[in-house]
C-alpha cells in the first residue's frame, strides 16, 4: 500500500479526533444548562472523562506491543465516535457521566495509537512530519468549533448539530480505517514494548507537556464559558475564541516542521513558552471580547508546536517502541489536558472563572522556566 495512502489515513484520525471534540466541547455550555450543572458541575463532569483517558494511556502502549497500533487506532475511534453519538440521549448527568468516562477510555487509547501510527509514517518518509499531524487535529478542532458557532447562530438543537456533524467522521473512519499502517507486532515482554512509567530521560519533556497540555485543554474547553459569562459576549460569539486558538494552532503546526529544522526544539519551546504568557497575561487583563479573541490566537501560538516535539522525540527514542514511548509522555502530558479543566471548574465556583484561569497562567511560566533550563532532551 502505498505511503501516501497510509499517511492520509492517519490525518484522517487526527481530524477526526480534533473534529468530534470541537463540536461538543464547543455545545458545552448548552450542555452544562441542559443537565442544570454550575461550574463544578459540569467540571465533575469532565473530570470523568480524564479519569477514563489516564486508565487508558499508560496501558495502550502495551496493547499496542500485542495487537499494533493499526487495530487499537480502529477500535478507539469507532468507540470514540460513538459515545459522542450518545451525549445528547443522556437523559440524567448520572449517565452523562457514563457516557464522558466511555469517550475517555476510548479518547486516550486513540491520542496514544494514531500518535505511534504518525511515528510509523515519519520512519518510513524519513523526515519529520509529526506537527503536520497535529496541524490537522487543530483544523479539526477549529471547525468543529466554527460549526458550533453556526449552528448556535441558526437555532439548532444539540442532537441536530452532534448528530448531523458526526456524519462526515464516521466516513473518514470508514475510509481510514482500511489504510493504517500494519505495523510490527512484538512480544511484550521484550526490551522497550509493554506497560511502563515515564522515565527519567523523558520526565522533564512531559512536565512541559504537562503544562502545555493543561493549557490547551484550559483553553478549549473554558475559552467559550469566558468569552460568554466573564466577558460578556454574545452566545454567537463566544465559541469563536475557541476557533482563533485552533486556528492559530494549526497555521503555526503546519509550518512547524520546517520551522524546527531551523530554529530547533529548544529555540521553539522558549519562544512559543514566551507567546502563551503574553496571550494569557491579555486575555485576562482585558475583559473586551475582540481582545479576548485575538488573545486566543496568541495563546494558540504558543502552545502549538510544544506537544508535538514531546511526542516526536518520546517516539523515536532508542530502544523503546514509539507506543510505548508516547504512552509515557502522554500519562504525565495528558493528565494536565485532561484534569486541568474540571479543577478549573472547581477553582472557579470557589474564587471565580477569571481567577481561576490564573493558575495556567502561573504554569506557563512554569513551562518557560523548564523551556530555559532544558538541556540535551531536544535539539538545539
Amino acid at each position: 500500500m502505498p505511503i501516501l495512502q497510509n499517511r492520509l489515513a492517519v490525518v484522517a484520525m487526527f481530524f477526526i479526533n480534533g473534529f468530534s471534540y470541537g463540536n461538543w466541547i464547543s455545545r458545552l455550555p448548552r450542555i452544562q444548562e441542559a443537565h442544570h450543572l454550575d461550574n463544578g458541575g459540569i467540571g465533575l463532569i469532565l473530570l470523568i472523562h480524564a479519569v477514563g483517558a489516564l486508565i487508558a494511556m499508560p496501558f495502550t502502549g502495551w496493547i499496542i506491543s500485542r495487537s499494533g497500533s493499526r487495530k487499537a487506532v480502529i477500535f478507539a475511534v469507532w468507540s470514540f465516535l460513538a459515545g459522542v453519538a450518545l451525549i445528547p440521549l443522556a437523559p440524567n448527568t448520572w449517565l452523562l457521566g457514563t457516557v464522558f468516562f466511555g469517550m475517555g477510555l476510548a479518547g486516550g487509547m486513540l491520542d496514544v495509537s494514531m500518535n505511534a501510527q504518525a511515528v510509523l509514517v515519519e520512519q518510513a518518509i524519513k523526515k519529520p512530519v509529526m506537527t503536520s499531524f497535529h496541524a490537522v487535529f487543530s483544523l479539526g478542532m477549529m471547525l468543529g468549533a466554527g460549526f458550533g458557532a453556526l449552528y448556535t447562530r441558526m437555532g439548532f438543537d444539540l442532537p441536530v448539530h452532534i448528530w448531523s456533524t458526526l456524519v462526515l467522521s464516521l466516513m473518514l473512519a470508514w475510509w481510514g480505517s482500511r489504510n493504517l499502517i500494519v505495523d510490527r507486532i512484538r512480544d511484550a515482554t521484550a526490551e522497550g514494548g509493554g506497560f511502563q512509567l515515564p522515565n527519567r530521560a523523558m520526565m522533564g519533556m512531559g512536565l512541559i507537556a504537562f503544562c502545555c497540555m493543561l493549557g490547551e485543554g484550559a483553553m478549549a474547553d473554558w475559552s467559550t464559558n469566558y468569552l460568554e459569562k466573564i466577558a460578556l459576549a454574545a452566545p454567537a460569539t463566544a465559541p469563536l475564541g475557541l476557533a482563533a486558538f485552533s486556528m492559530a494552532m494549526m497555521v503555526a503546526r503546519f509550518i512547524g516542521d520546517r520551522a524546527r529544522s531551523e530554529w530547533g526544539d529548544r529555540k521553539i519551546l522558549l519562544t512559543g513558552s514566551l507567546f502563551s504568557v503574553l496571550g494569557l497575561s491579555l486575555m485576562l487583563s482585558i475583559l473586551e471580547p475582540t481582545v479576548i479573541i485575538f488573545a486566543c490566537l496568541i495563546v494558540g501560538l504558543g502552545l502549538s508546536v510544544i506537544v508535538p516535539i514531546a511526542y516526536s522525540s518520546a517516539g523515536n527514542m532508542p530502544g523503546i517502541e514509539p507506543g510505548v514511548g508516547i504512552s509515557m509522555v502522554t500519562t504525565v502530558g495528558y493528565s494536565g489536558f485532561l484534569f486541568g479543566p474540571p479543577i478549573i471548574g472547581f477553582i472557579a465556583d470557589w474564587v471565580g472563572l477569571r481567577i481561576a484561569l490564573s493558575f495556567v497562567l502561573v504554569l506557563f511560566f512554569l513551562m518557560l522556566f523548564l523551556s530555559s533550563r532544558i538541556v540535551g532532551a531536544v535539539r538545539s
